[in-house]
């Protein structure tokens, strides 16, 4: 009955938005955002697709000729990539050099949105986060470690340490965050000693057998840790932190604010930095 219900209006006159990434079978957004739309009255389906980096510039080409298309959400790794596809972005967006959703514009273009920071924020906040005066390690600057990072900027950490194994890659977030803030902002290591705030930003724990993004020895039950990670549910990282005593938020939790965040973008309506949903 709930599997029905998503297409009972499923015609030629429905408004498609897609999922592009590779891999793309841990994503759990389409069904729940395809609800949504129903939910809010409108004739809309959300498909997912993978994309390779290679396909990426010819897919992104080809789907703009769909008259109806009318939104892209980019996950892993195609959301730097796809920020030089946008005819415009937002603030946050052009400040993170990456996207996570794309809007169609008046002219047929895209519009670029970036909601991974405040996704996760709002999320977490609903597990008991408190970020304010708050020191922060986040593990992975990737395209939602980046859009995190400024969100806990945000959000008011008295300090963010980040950590990845790409040097290259920490260090030009580094550099990008520490443009007019105050905020002390600095590298950081898997350690997670001293922080109230502790995030897992990268796809550690996807697969059976990653190692785990910290040592979980360092943490305090004090210590709130959140994690980007869908599939599995509970990802090791949250069971150990769970074992520890620690409050936890969810990929999936973050997946659900995003999907608020998301309906709201597509239906033209102002997303916010605070992490409201």
């Amino acid at each position: 009955m709930e599997q029905s219900s998503l297409t009972t209006n499923l015609d030629g006159a429905t408004r498609l938005h897609l999922i592009i990434g590779d891999p793309i079978a841990q994503v759990k957004s389409p069904a729940g955002l395809t609800r949504k739309f129903v939910a809010a009255g409108r004739n809309d389906i959300v498909v997912p697709i993978r994309v390779t980096n290679a396909d990426l510039p010819a897919f992104l080409a080809g789907v703009s000729l769909a008259g109806n298309v009318d939104s892209i959400i980019i996950t892993i790794p195609h959301k730097f990539a796809c920020f030089s596809q946008c005819e415009s972005v937002s603030e946050r967006a052009r400040r993170l050099g990456a996207v996570q959703h794309m809007r169609r514009t008046p002219s047929g273009g895209w519009h670029g949105e970036n909601f991974d920071g405040v996704s996760f924020i709002a999320g977490a906040r609903e597990h008991g986060a408190r970020f304010e005066g708050a020191r922060a390690l986040l593990i992975g600057a990737g395209g939602a470690g980046s859009a995190i990072a400024l969100a806990l900027l945000e959000a008011g950490v008295a300090e963010l340490a980040i950590h990845d194994t790409d040097s290259g890659r920490r260090d030009a977030l580094l550099e990008r965050l520490r443009q007019g803030v105050a905020t002390a902002v600095r590298h950081g290591s898997r350690d997670p000693a001293g922080f109230d705030i502790v995030v897992n930003a990268t796809p550690l724990g996807m697969r059976a057998g990653d190692p785990l993004p910290i040592d979980v020895e360092g943490l305090s039950r004090d210590s709130f840790v959140g994690c980007v990670v869908t599939a599995p549910a509970v990802s090791p990282l949250i069971a150990a932190a769970r074992a520890r005593g620690c409050r936890t938020s969810t990929g999936l939790d973050m997946t659900e604010a995003a999907q608020k965040l998301g309906l709201a973008y597509v239906l033209g309506e102002q997303a916010t930095s605070s992490g409201a949903v």
